[in-house]
């Protein structure tokens, strides 16, 4: 038994230093994602991967399976690692690697992955529900002032 959490907590410890890895490459990722081709299909995914496991990561979000979290941070380590089966230099076939193990990764989450974007589309609704002044608190206010004023 003693083992098995010894293990555990091993997986943990390397899972979050690939997430460190990985969110230290988060600017890489987006520059290559603006500037190679191959990989433009699938920009949407991978920043809502890159969210999720920022998200994960800082404690936001831990509603998720950890076989789930595990394949997204290894299609994104694959993806921004420039040591490939296929190198990433090579004109047209240099990201079908990157492309395949991705589509296999998204495969995987593909559920979860649909659940932690509900739930963060909800969490930006809030925000903007919060930073925008409310139409009835502003006509009450008015009224309040008005009949002060009187």
């Amino acid at each position: 038994m003693a083992e098995q959490e010894s293990a555990k907590e091993k997986d943990n410890k390397s899972l979050i230093d690939s997430i460190k890895i990985i969110l230290g490459k988060e600017d890489k990722l987006k520059d290559q994602l603006e500037k190679e081709k191959g990989l433009e299909s699938y920009a949407k995914d991978l920043l809502l991967l890159m969210s999720l496991v920022k998200d994960y990561y800082k404690g936001n979000y831990h509603n998720i399976p950890y076989k789930t979290i595990s394949a997204a941070v290894v299609g994104l380590l694959y993806v921004i690692n420039p040591i490939d089966i296929i190198p990433d230099f090579i004109p047209f076939i240099g990201h079908i690697d990157d492309v395949l193990v991705l589509r296999f990764c998204l495969k995987l989450v593909e559920k979860d992955l649909a659940k932690y974007k509900s739930w963060k589309d909800k969490q930006t609704e809030a925000k903007d529900d919060n930073s925008k002044p409310n139409d009835k608190k502003l006509e009450d206010k008015s009224k309040s002032l008005k009949k002060a004023d009187k």
